[in-house]
């Protein structure tokens, strides 16, 4: 049940499914605690819930589910104690990155080839039980707190291809000479405090495999500290004296105090203003008013509801919308210097931005070419500012220039938009970059990301959201290579007003495009993720000619993106394809909705996933 808008906490009733084998969650918004009844699950083997909110502890029940070959909870806020693990038999891969366990490294089980273990808050040191894990392919133990000398056996193991100590205070010197394994590719150990001169076998000059060592104290290696820097910062690092101690008990004690004592002074003030029973009211963003529209349909109302409220669940913590003003906007441009501007597009230039801050923004200047009132387009904006979905890119304010105008009219105004650094998917798509070109999971989980965003504009929103000028260089991506679109709810700016006002119904003009349109376009972006930006640079009728080639093997080779090819399974993309020719089909009433354009997509992700655990498990047997 990926990819979808669940909440909350896993229901108990699971645990009565004592014939489940799998269970798979991944990418919803639970956001309480793992339940501790898992071990009631005793059939067991894959347990996925990856890119969720889930917190607390690591249940240490899951320890004692024997079954289990695969545990993959990361991206999520799990916190404490990571417990003993060794009795897990079965257990080849172990996925916990990008949480807050903060405990030592346990023991773990003989059996795992894949230990991914980064950017948790895991201290002590790298227990000498892991440099006899013989089965151990991939480890990822970088961005943590790992201290003394790393094993050095982990550097030898037989089967390890894949090493990342990076980020971490490792200190020590590792032995001159020892043997790396035969199938070792990659290591990184950088940015630690390690000494003393690097392993033979670690010499990349000498070698085919990648080896980072930057940010230490190496003798003779390229962009080190000196040696001195090393040994004082590990020095620090063990001496917390019982003076420091006690500033720091006495801070934590004069918090808390403080705390409470605005806690009281709140309370007090709540109940004055009789005001404590509408903070419920504030939680969320709510896009869909109780008052609306008679002739809206019961059902499309409760379904916007739903929508609307499980995509704030992602959107916790923006910003909240405000009006800016045209002197912060020169000062976060310089002036709209040449050297911010991002872009010019069909709709404006953009610019970056840095607010005083610190945050940096993106800033689009949109003229608008027909009369429209200030109370008609602020009526505009009060709509696309409640538009927040973890899939959009989030809208943080606006400013009217109004120095060039008179009261009643807007001719220039300005969107201000979070800044999304890591470029656009268009260019992930490249071959001109081939060591960031996306595989097809990864186009997979970009597609459905997307697909979401729409959805949610076309059904979670009142009046809908058609017409989002979607193309692959208008989806973003974060650093954490989470798709966001931009460009959506243009119409509503761009829309001819006056016979929207003559009517007195804003919302009316807002639909005159077809939501038919947008499916239509996100088709081109399926066709680009499958072909690659070189073909579809050829223009829309060349594609539309070459779609009769996905219908046999010789033609697919032929046309789709060797990336593609190579990490993708033939079920999961003959359901894209599939998919596809049904979103450019030249009858309109022949294309998919969005609900299904995003159903098809999370299927064919989950054939993906399937495919890829099979590749793994006939990989482990052979070896």
């Amino acid at each position: 049940m990926s990819s979808n808008f669940l909440f909350g906490k896993v229901p108990s009733e699971l645990s009565t499914m004592v014939k489940l084998h799998t269970l798979t969650f991944d990418g919803n918004f639970f956001n309480e605690s793992l339940p501790e009844w898992l071990d009631l699950l005793p059939n067991i083997t894959i347990l996925s819930m990856k890119n969720n909110r889930l917190k607390g502890k690591f249940p240490h029940s899951i320890s004692k589910i024997t079954c289990l070959t695969d545990i993959i909870l990361s991206h999520n806020a799990l916190s404490g104690e990571l417990p003993d693990l060794s009795a897990l038999s079965n257990l080849h891969l172990l996925d916990l990155r990008e949480n807050h366990l903060d405990s030592e490294l346990p023991l773990l089980p003989q059996g795992l080839t894949t230990i991914l273990l980064s950017s948790n808050a895991f201290s002590g040191e790298v227990p000498e039980e892991f440099g006899k894990l013989n089965l151990l392919q991939h480890l990822d133990l970088s961005n943590n707190a790992l201290t003394g000398t790393p094993p050095a056996d982990l550097f030898s193991l037989p089967s390890i291809s894949y090493l990342n100590l990076a980020f971490n205070v490792l200190s020590g010197s590792l032995p001159e000479h020892f043997n790396c394994g035969s199938e070792l590719g990659f290591v990184d150990i950088s940015d630690n405090r390690l000494l003393g001169m690097l392993p033979s076998c670690l010499n990349a000059s000498l070698d085919k495999r990648i080896v980072k060592v930057s940010g230490n104290c190496l003798l003779d290696t390229q962009y080190q500290h000196s040696e001195s820097y090393c040994k004082q910062a590990s020095l620090a690092k063990k001496q917390t004296t019982g003076k420091e101690i006690a500033i720091l008990v006495g801070v934590v004690g004069g918090t808390v105090i403080l705390v409470v004592f605005l806690a009281v002074v709140l309370l007090i003030f709540c109940r004055r203003q009789h005001a404590c029973h509408d903070v419920d009211r504030y939680m969320f963003p709510k896009v869909v008013q109780d008052n609306a529209q008679p002739n809206i349909s019961a059902e499309l109302l409760a379904n916007a509801r739903i929508i609307s409220q499980t995509a704030a669940l992602g959107s916790q913590g923006a910003p909240s919308y405000r009006v800016f003003s045209m002197e912060e906007l020169e000062e976060a441009t310089e002036i709209f210097d040449k050297s911010a501007l991002l872009g010019e597009g069909s709709i404006g230039k953009i610019y970056k931005g840095k607010l005083e801050n610190g945050t940096y923004v993106a800033v689009r200047e949109l003229t608008v070419h027909r009369r429209c009132t200030s109370w008609n387009f602020k009526l505009r904006m009060d709509l696309l500012s409640k538009f927040r979905h973890p899939h959009l890119v989030s809208l943080l304010g606006h400013c009217i220039d109004d120095g060039v105008q008179d009261d009643s009219t807007v001719h220039r105004l300005f969107l201000v938009y979070e800044f999304i650094p890591c470029g656009n998917f268009r260019a992930r798509l490249s071959e001109t970059t081939p060591g960031e070109v996306l595989n097809w999971s990864d186009r997979l989980a970009v597609l459905i990301g997307v697909a979401k965003a729409v959805h949610f504009l076309h059904t979670g929103v009142i009046p809908p959201s058609f017409g989002n000028s979607l193309k692959t260089d208008s989806i973003l991506l974060d650093e954490h290579q989470i798709a966001k679109l931009s460009d959506y709810g243009m119409s509503i700016l761009t829309e001819e007003s006056e016979k929207v006002e003559a009517k007195g119904d804003v919302h009316n003009a807002w639909n005159t495009r077809k939501k038919e349109d947008d499916v239509y376009n996100f088709g081109f972006i399926l066709l680009e993720s499958l072909v690659g930006p070189f073909f579809s640079g050829k223009g829309e009728t060349f594609l539309l000619n070459e779609m009769t080639s996905f219908g046999s093997q010789d033609g697919r080779r032929k046309i789709v993106d060797p990336a593609v090819l190579t990490t993708s399974s033939q079920e999961s993309l003959s359901i894209v394809i599939s998919l596809t020719n049904k979103c450019i089909s030249p009858e309109s009433q022949s294309r998919p909705s969005f609900e299904d354009v995003l159903w098809n997509l999370q299927y064919a992700a989950q054939v993906q996933a399937t495919a890829d655990t099979d590749q793994r498990s006939d990989a482990t047997s052979l070896s």
